[in-house]
């Protein structure tokens, strides 16, 4: 296990730079920022040792979570004020809705923010309504949205079932044997399709007051609602779509009792469902399969003073951060990825390996890991004692790779008075996390060559995450884990991987980002992951790299990008310069250790002079991807953790050069 090198007192990292006055300033204000960031995040420590910052999304969840109060019947008048507050607050001034901050209009969010607001009472007369009605009639109204949005819809009588996408509950009954099966989807939309397939079973709509019918722009037409067919007459789309037909025909006999397989189908999707409840902060810990999960008990016809429904309710409700006048509604939580992130970054800083807030981290983070047989199972066979971790507080069903990377890159630093059980937990995980290679070498989030495109053809699969494709930013995080614990660049699996991330480089040099917006956030691992192998950092493809991480720097000396670069790449390195971005991107050059880099010096003071007095940063836009051009995330933790990193990251390639030229 890589240890830590503590910095030499006796050495002067600023030495690393050229021998003059405003070098010397330079290092004061770099060090001066460090201590900062270290002493602000250290007082962000939960008691219980972990560290945890909110996810912040669009307004969507809290228009479903109003639209579910509605079906549901109980609608508590003063939560709702807080709600419609926060759906105002969103609003553009065009009238729309966002699914990121300062990005544009959306069709699905901003249909139901009008929905929600209508529904809360809010006149279509108001002329905020008349501005977001405007909005949705540009972008095609209802039946532009996408499939689990029509659904919901369709839960309060506000869309005809006939046109949403059939969800099979016998999709569970389809054996491992067959090419394309249930495991074949991606975790997360497990999670949530098998609760909808029971809701789809049930239709359980429930009509509301208020219609949508000015949100059709010629009328409600069956050209309209009914999904488009491919022009090519022969497709996979094509063929998806009749057999939804099918599923259609075979739904009619399942309403009057005339199917074969449909009550074993939807037992097995409860048995399924409930099994899954346990070890977990609620279905998969995440809002859609939470929400979904729990309209799907009431479809069942569990009572509301059920322990189930009961434990549903409470753990959706704790997503919720109401206040006076406002609520917002996080996702899920995110302690195990950011107190991973936090005590690398701290240590890393230089934070002493005996400081008693990390050992409390430590002890922390090992009791987190996972020893249960998961999900991961059917994708992934291999003889392997189970471990590691996930993202959120309990979910034990789910651990995942690239929150099992992160833990084991801040375990080989952090301290613990027990030595032999972190070394015990690190090797676990490090095995576990190693059986999860794909076949073309890289590594995705949750499954093992979870990649048959055949999925996404299927009428349902519009919410663009059927699949878990492996990606080049966890691949390189886990070569960078392997450089650290002193793989061989020649060990097969190291070579496969490094294959793998030297397929996935872009024309002009940069990686896409799967998990981090986007570029920046894709180059920077990749670099930082081939520095940690001791790779030659001189080779054409890694100079690329860095090449083109210079080539976006902006006049203020940070980094920024939106998410519109997932919708087209022409937008790459474009957007206001943020924290967490402008750290990944001087993670990046530091790579190649070259402190007097001009490009390198503007970013390390873009950071020191855009931190807050107390340590912190600023940070107005969103970094985090959960579903590419679907759903994206605000990691609050960001903002103020990738920046003492990149601090400490410049100030240990200064230390070095100054060893280097010290002749030590």
């Amino acid at each position: 296990m890589r240890v830590l090198i503590e910095s030499d007192s006796r050495v002067n990292p600023a030495a690393g730079l050229p021998d003059d006055s405003n070098s010397s300033e330079f290092f004061s204000g770099l060090l001066a920022a460090l201590k900062r960031s270290q002493d602000f995040l250290l007082s962000e420590q939960k008691p219980e040792g972990y560290w945890v910052g909110e996810l912040m999304v669009d307004s969507t969840l809290v228009s479903d979570t109003v639209a579910y109060h509605h079906w549901n019947g109980r609608v508590d008048k003063a939560w709702q004020r807080k709600a419609v507050n926060h759906i105002f607050s969103k609003q553009l001034p065009d009238g729309g809705w966002n699914i990121y901050l300062n990005g544009p209009s959306e069709v699905n969010a901003t249909i139901k923010a009008y929905l929600a607001l209508k529904l809360a009472g809010v006149p279509v007369t108001d002329p905020r309504m008349l501005k977001a009605r405007e909005v949705a009639l540009h972008f095609g109204g209802v039946p532009r949205m996408n499939t689990f949005s029509k659904l919901y819809l369709a839960l309060i009588g506000l869309f005809p079932w006939e046109f949403v996408p059939t969800i099979p509950c016998e999709v569970l009954l389809i054996g491992k044997w067959f090419h394309v099966n249930f495991w074949d989807m991606s975790n997360w939309s497990r999670g949530m399709i098998v609760p909808l397939a029971i809701i789809n079973h049930f239709k359980p709509t429930r009509p509301v007051s208020v219609t949508l019918d000015e949100l059709y722009p010629e009328g409600i037409h069956e050209r309209d609602l009914a999904l488009a067919p491919d022009p090519e007459k022969i497709s996979l789309r094509n063929f998806f779509l009749w057999l939804d037909r099918l599923h259609k025909l075979a739904e009619w006999f399942a309403e009057h009792g005339i199917h074969p397989f449909r009550k074993m189908a939807l037992k097995k999707c409860e048995q399924w469902m409930l099994e899954r409840f346990e070890g977990s902060d609620g279905l998969a810990a995440i809002f859609p399969a939470m929400l979904n999960s729990l309209i799907a008990l009431k479809a069942l016809g569990y009572p509301d003073d059920h322990p189930q429904v009961v434990r549903a309710a409470h753990e959706l409700k704790k997503l919720e951060h109401e206040t006076e006048k406002d609520v917002r509604i996080e996702p899920c939580f995110s302690p195990v990825w950011d107190t991973a992130i936090v005590a690398i970054c701290l240590r890393e800083s230089g934070v002493p390996a005996d400081h008693p807030k990390l050992k409390q981290c430590a002890e922390w983070l090992m009791a987190k890991e996972i020893r249960f047989a998961g999900d991961w199972i059917h994708k992934n066979p291999a003889k392997v004692e189970p471990s590691g971790w996930v993202f959120e507080y309990n979910n034990q069903w789910n651990p995942d790779v690239d929150d099992t990377a992160m833990v084991l890159l801040a375990l080989r630093l952090i301290p613990t008075d027990d030595p032999q059980k972190r070394d015990e937990c690190f090797k676990r995980g490090l095995k576990w996390m190693m059986t999860f290679q794909c076949k073309d070498g890289g590594w995705a989030a949750f499954d093992k060559d979870c990649t048959k495109n055949i999925l996404e053809k299927v009428p349902f699969a519009d919410h663009n995450a059927m699949l878990d494709p492996e990606c080049a930013d966890i691949t390189a995080r886990i070569l960078e884990l392997l450089g650290y614990e002193g793989w061989s660049v020649g060990h097969h699996r190291v070579r496969e991987a490094l294959d793998y991330v030297q397929s996935q480089q872009e024309a002009d040099g940069s990686w896409y980002g799967r998990w981090g917006v986007n570029y920046i956030y894709g180059t920077w691992q990749v670099l930082r992951g081939m520095r940690a192998l001791n790779l030659n950092m001189q080779e054409v493809w890694l100079q690329r790299g860095r090449a083109w991480l210079e080539s976006v720097q902006h006049e203020d000396g940070g980094w920024g990008e939106r998410c519109n670069t997932y919708d087209d790449p022409v937008f790459k390195g474009q957007g206001p310069s943020t924290a967490s971005q402008t750290a990944w991107a001087v993670m990046g050059l530091c790579a190649f250790d070259d402190p007097e880099n001009p490009a390198l010096k503007r970013g390390i003071e873009y950071l020191c002079r855009t931190q807050n007095a107390d340590g912190s940063w600023t940070e107005n836009e969103t970094t985090g991807t959960g579903f590419p051009k679907v759903f994206y995330l605000k990691y609050d933790m960001y903002r103020n953790a990738w920046p003492l990193l990149a601090l400490a990251t410049y100030k240990q390639i200064c230390e070095r050069k100054a060893i280097k030229q010290n002749g030590k």
